[in-house]
């Protein structure tokens, strides 16, 4: 009987990174977390996907701006469950301003998060998934890795060169049995934008349904939220053999938002 496969998932104790966890862990697949957070919700949360799943569950710590850390985040992996098969790069943080007032700092911090981290967690799993003859890299992007907003700088620009890694990979290892795909979420329903959506109403003297319809889907034609048990079953699905010809993909999640 073969091994159960492993994933590591980056940014994955809240939110989109811990809905695309429990997607896969209820597939059977084992599974790395990595993120920030209190160490004993972490820990509950760790817990908890084991028992719902019967997975095997580990957590690191690994600092996306630290290239040895995120070597170590993949080695830790591949010793806690035997191989590497799948890598989602989920990590990401977001800073609004200006091009001209933005701070240098913060432009380096997101585009190390956001981009230079997909480069070194492929780059050190790429071999585990060579000598395996089978792997799954999906990387999230964003609708601006296809359209760009005013005050997101470096956000868009590190989305953008999350599309462009994610196709040059895709064309490196096409004939090895390994996909590259980026997934690309508009606004997508987390605990993270509810408190978004409470503070933007109450800063502009507006409900809260004003603030979802008239702000944050203003972009989406649907005007719905993407969820994250959504894009879940979506990562899952591109770790099927039923989606092995899906590579160097750009996949929109966004209601529409990038049709127009």
């Amino acid at each position: 009987m073969p091994s159960p496969k492993a994933a590591v998932i980056t940014g994955s104790t809240s939110g989109i990174g811990l809905g695309m966890a429990r997607s896969l862990a209820s597939r059977g697949i084992n599974i790395m977390l990595n993120g920030l957070g209190d160490a004993a919700e972490i820990e509950r949360t760790r817990i908890g996907i084991e028992q719902d799943f019967g997975v095997g569950v580990h957590f690191h710590g690994a600092d996306m701006t630290r290239p040895d850390e995120i070597a170590d985040l993949i080695a830790a992996t591949k010793t806690a469950f035997g191989s590497v098969d799948i890598l989602v790069n989920n990590a990401g943080i977001q800073h609004v301003a200006p091009v001209d007032e933005f701070p240098a700092d913060k432009w380096n911090q997101i585009i190390a998060i956001n981009l230079s981290s997909s480069f070194h967690t492929i780059h050190h799993a790429l071999p585990h998934m060579k000598a395996a003859g089978w792997g799954r890299i999906i990387n999230l992007a964003s609708a601006h890795a296809l359209r760009a907003s005013p005050y997101k700088a470096a956000y868009v620009a590190a989305k953008h060169g999350v599309a462009g890694l994610t196709k040059t990979v895709a064309l490196e290892v096409a004939e090895q049995n390994i996909t590259c795909n980026a997934i690309c979420p508009g606004y997508v329903w987390t605990p993270l934008v509810a408190n978004q959506i409470a503070d933007t109403a109450r800063t502009r003297g507006i409900s809260e349904e004003q603030v979802k319809k008239d702000v944050m889907l203003l972009a989406q034609p649907t005007k719905q939220f993407v969820t994250v048990e959504e894009i879940g079953e979506f990562a899952a699905f591109l770790c099927t053999d039923s989606a092995k010809n899906i590579t160097g993909a750009i996949l929109p999640m966004e209601g529409g938002w990038t049709a127009k």
